[in-house]
């Protein structure tokens, strides 16, 4: 029989954002993950990385689904969908429990995390994630992958992502309502760290801040574990309302001066240098000095970036942060943000840019293609533990899932299905009834 692990599959990623909708088609085989194609639409259904309008949320979940299946040359009826927004919460977590056989295992490992996940949360919210900082066996600890060590009694450290259940649902809704089916609902700035960040960094300490449009996620590895979330309810949406506000142009028209022109650290701007701002309500167009947007985006900026470095403080983690800072999310595009962000934190930054991808990469070579990625790799990892899994199974186990359909099965393994029913209990039924 052949070994499934071969086999390539299909695993998409839907990143939902504030202003945009992404899909990223992956497909997985034994030599790791291909891109395939990339949808990427604007979305006006969202607020603070929330679900406020079902129907604009659907409609741009379709146009993304589309785009993408018609890049990639595939049918998307599966995804792995992210979440985000100021209602995600982390809390502490311990779980202990007796190693069967003298030997860890993989289900020691899973019912030790089953048991550190049973807390009492609030009925309105739900577990996202148990993400384990490191694993005791019997008096050893920092241990960061317990199978197959010797041992009577499993401990583990996590944090816990919880989540509001009504967001999550919502999430849900949107996607089943585009006839998919959503495999599983992953935590938006941790897809992000999963296609961004390289083992080493998290090993020695690194943080992580993904700038969306309506919400400013931070996230801080200590020792290969996530050690610390926060959400801060301020992004990318902020600084163009700003610009709005302060140039008197329309939002559509501050978002294209913002992309286009903007620059975080004011001093990189030439003092010659203007644009033109369209008016709103029918006012012409004028000409204004760059450094004038660059004014109006630097505090707002400074102010994200500051709460950020005020968060990391409060957690008592920062000098636990040797590798620096990764930027991430489609709000960290300004031109000086990297070098703007080293001066607020006090610590190297880089962009953060998608690996360990093959195929057509570049298309998904900035970090606000990062979320989408890492859930094309976070499915990919789902499917190889479940492929080891049915590997590592009885064999009678592993022939009943991979079972054919009957509708494509050969004329004579039809017959023979056909001939089995007859002996079997049904067709004894049948007879004695008639």
């Amino acid at each position: 029989m052949k070994n499934r692990v071969d086999e390539p599959e299909i695993v998409v990623g839907l990143d939902i954002g504030t202003t945009k909708i992404c899909a990223v088609v992956g497909e997985v085989d034994s030599e790791g993950v291909t891109i395939l194609g990339v949808g990427n639409v604007p979305c006006r259904g969202l607020r603070k990385g929330v679900v406020s309008n079902i129907e604009w949320t659907v409609r741009s979940i379709s146009d993304a689904i589309e785009s993408a299946q018609t890049m990639a040359g595939v049918e998307i009826r599966t995804v792995y969908a992210s979440v985000g927004g100021s209602h995600i919460r982390s809390i502490p977590s311990d779980g202990v429990a007796a190693v069967g056989g003298g030997e860890v295992s993989r289900v020691d490992v899973e019912r030790v995390l089953e048991g550190a996940r049973a807390i009492p949360v609030d009925a309105d919210r739900q577990i996202l994630h148990a993400l384990p900082r490191e694993f005791m066996v019997d008096n050893q600890d920092g241990i960061r992958d317990p199978v197959g060590m010797s041992g009577v009694r499993l401990g583990v450290r996590v944090n816990l992502i919880t989540a509001a259940t009504s967001c999550v649902q919502n999430v849900i809704r949107c996607a089943e309502r585009c006839n998919l089916t959503v495999a599983d609902v992953v935590l938006g700035s941790l897809a992000s760290a999963e296609a961004a960040v390289s083992e080493d960094e998290k090993e020695i300490g690194v943080a992580v801040i993904d700038m969306g449009g309506g919400t400013t996620d931070l996230l801080l590895f200590v020792d290969g574990g996530i050690a610390h979330t926060s959400v801060i309810p301020a992004g990318g949406m902020n600084v163009t309302a700003d610009i709005a506000a302060g140039l008197r142009t329309p939002m559509g028209e501050a978002e294209r001066l913002k992309r286009n022109f903007g620059c975080a650290l004011g001093r990189m701007v030439a003092e010659d240098d203007e644009i033109e701002v369209p008016g709103v309500g029918g006012h012409m167009p004028r000409k204004v000095a760059r450094r004038v947007l660059s004014d109006i985006i630097e505090p707002r900026v400074e102010e994200i970036f500051a709460v950020v470095r005020k968060r990391i403080e409060d957690s008592g983690l920062l000098e636990q942060l040797s590798a620096g800072v990764v930027l991430t999310g489609g709000g960290v595009l300004l031109e000086g943000m990297t070098e703007f962000a080293e001066e607020i934190l006090g610590m190297p930054v880089r962009l953060a840019t998608p690996v360990g991808v093959r195929g057509i990469s570049q298309l998904v070579a900035g970090p606000q293609f990062a979320a989408g990625v890492g859930l094309v790799q976070f499915g990919a990892k789902a499917l190889f533990a479940a492929r080891s899994d049915e590997a590592s199974a009885p064999e009678p186990a592993r022939v009943q899932r991979i079972q054919r359909p009957l509708a494509t099965a050969s004329v004579e393994e039809t017959l023979e299905v056909v001939q089995a029913k007859k002996n079997g209990r049904f067709w004894n039924w049948l007879r004695a009834a008639f």
